[in-house]
């Protein structure tokens, strides 16, 4: 048995906004393909809004209030992006030490400023295997 679970990523965050993980998880689990699949939804999405920014963008006479939308909708993607990238990351090479595993995560939710946080214990929300 291992001394440190193996711990992924997933593409969403607990109710009170912290990062969830899946400890030991199995390729082709059931949470697994869901992570999967929701990670593929989001940087679609990502796609799509980028190109409907990039019009609200080029015109000039673009109203406040749309440029905004544009900006907020492009922060979200965003931060959805950088979890992926990191989920990804995580599983291409082992790290030695995985003693804080939050940091990266928690300095990417504060930047994008669309979840809502509470509290600050720091604790992140683990599913145990599949």
């Amino acid at each position: 048995m291992e001394s440190h679970p193996t711990l992924r990523l997933l593409p969403w965050t607990s109710p009170e906004g912290k990062p969830c993980f899946l400890a030991n998880a199995t390729e082709g689990g059931h949470l697994s393909r869901l992570a999967d699949e929701t990670e593929a939804r989001q940087l679609a999405e990502g796609l799509e809004v980028l190109a409907e920014a990039r019009k609200v963008l080029s015109n000039l006479l673009s109203p406040h209030v749309e440029v905004r939308y544009a900006a907020i909708r492009l922060s979200e993607c965003l931060a959805n992006a950088l979890r992926v990238a990191e989920s990804r990351g995580r599983r291409l090479l082992p790290q030695p030490d995985d003693t804080d595993d939050t940091d990266a995560l928690d300095e990417a939710d504060d930047t994008a400023d669309h979840q809502k946080s509470s509290g600050t214990d720091g604790h992140a929300h683990v599913t145990r295997g599949e």
